[in-house]
């Protein structure tokens, strides 16, 4: 599992930020999958590794131009290309539907592929045999949802050491082993794969808040996560502006990722005045959280981050 954010500026492009994208990659699988799709989205992938043949599922926020402009261009470009024809799923607040399906009507754009809508509702919002995500409502000037991706529990590590001692020649018969099958060997010995195999192993959580103010559904949500993307528009001493935007400072943020005992906090969604030539600068963003959460990380555009599995 990999992250590679594509936009991590707040309100409006700058020159060193494009507003809200990040791109999450199951390498294994070949799939991707786009949390937010702000304006420009579609050529900060162009200059990223990600590729959107592999583009599967589209996770919305909420439907400020800043998390959403950038949507319909991406997908009709994905189209064009004649990539794929595989479907591409929607979640997001209501309302995502009916824009997507006017802005698609009204610019005569057909897709060569199908897409489906999910109209995001706290709670499970999608599974299969490897992912659950969820979703809380979190605080915001509109309905604004957080999500998070949890991995289901992973087998446990192969004795292979174990396994040798017992003369077991390595090979498919391994693989059945490691699944935890019973196997019966030419010489009629009969080997319980589970004792060969320790025991599962949790799976990698990661979490997103983007955009709400300080709320106990963003601490929810993140609850135990390895990796919290929380948005971290402005710094303490501008908590005025966060409120009246419904926006968190980097203290907050911090204090989310205090709360749910997540293990690294990176922030992203940052005004540009920290970028402007007087006053503080983004650092001062870093150094506020760091004082409450230690491991805390500036996300910038194009930088990846890998959720490595547990040992």
């Amino acid at each position: 599992m990999r992250l590679t954010f594509l936009g991590t500026g707040a309100g409006a492009p700058s020159r060193n930020r494009n507003v809200s994208a990040i791109g999450l990659q199951f390498i294994q699988q070949s799939l991707l999958w786009l949390f937010d799709c702000g304006e420009g989205t579609q050529q900060q992938v162009l200059r990223s590794p990600l590729r959107l043949s592999q583009l599967e599922r589209i996770f919305i926020t909420h439907l400020h131009g800043d998390h959403l402009f950038g949507l319909p261009g991406l997908l009709a470009s994905r189209s064009l290309q004649q990539m794929t024809d595989a479907p591409v799923t929607l979640y997001g607040p209501e309302g995502l539907t009916e824009y997507m399906q006017t802005a698609l009507r009204l610019s005569g754009t057909h897709l060569a592929y199908p897409i489906e809508f999910v109209t995001a509702r706290p709670g499970l919002l999608y599974e299969d045999e490897r992912l659950s995500v969820f979703c809380q409502q979190l605080e915001h000037r509109l309905t604004a949802f957080g999500y998070a991706v949890q991995e289901k529990p992973q087998p446990g590590r192969f004795d292979v050491e174990a396994a040798k001692a017992l003369n077991l020649p390595p090979g498919p018969l391994y693989g059945q082993l490691k699944q935890g099958a019973v196997v019966t060997l030419a010489d009629g010995r009969i080997i319980d794969g589970k004792m060969l195999v320790g025991p599962l192993r949790p799976g990698r959580k990661l979490a997103y808040c983007s955009d709400t103010v300080f709320c106990e559904a963003a601490i929810e949500l993140a609850q135990s996560a390895d990796v919290l993307i929380h948005e971290a528009t402005y710094n303490e001493a501008d908590v005025d502006l966060a409120a009246r935007g419904t926006h968190s400072t980097a203290k907050q943020a911090a204090q989310v990722a205090q709360a749910a005992n997540v293990g690294t906090l990176i922030l992203t969604h940052f005004s540009a005045r920290y970028e402007a030539h007087e006053g503080p600068g983004i650092e001062s963003l870093l150094e506020e959280a760091r004082a409450i959460f230690p491991n805390t990380l500036l996300a910038s555009d194009f930088w990846s981050y890998e959720l490595l599995r547990k040992q």
